[in-house]
C-alpha cells in the first residue's frame, strides 16, 4: 500500500519566518516532489502573510523529521492529508 502526504503551511509572516523556512525546505529537498507557493501582491505591496502546499515523496519516518522541523518553527502553522491507495 502506498501513502502520498500533503502538507500546507500558513505563513503568518513571510518577513519574519522567510528564512528559517527556506533553510528547512531546503534540508528536505530530497523529499519534496511537488511545491507551490502563494501570496497576495498588489501594485504597492506583498502580503506578509503566505501559503505554501508541498507533495511529499519519501518515508512516513522521513515526514515526521520534517513535520517536526517545520513545527518548530514559529509564526508557521501546518496542516497534512494523507491518501492511501
Amino acid at each position: 500500500m502506498k501513502e502520498t502526504r500533503i502538507i500546507g503551511l500558513l505563513i503568518r509572516d513571510r518577513i519574519k519566518e522567510a528564512g528559517r523556512t527556506q533553510l528547512t525546505l531546503s534540508k528536505y529537498a530530497h523529499l519534496i516532489k511537488s511545491r507551490l507557493g502563494f501570496h497576495e501582491l498588489n501594485e504597492n505591496t506583498c502580503s506578509r502573510t503566505g501559503v505554501v502546499i508541498l507533495q511529499l515523496s519519501g518515508s512516513p519516518l522521513e515526514w515526521q523529521a520534517f513535520e517536526a522541523e517545520i513545527s518548530s518553527i514559529g509564526g508557521v502553522e501546518m496542516q497534512k492529508m494523507s491518501f492511501t491507495y
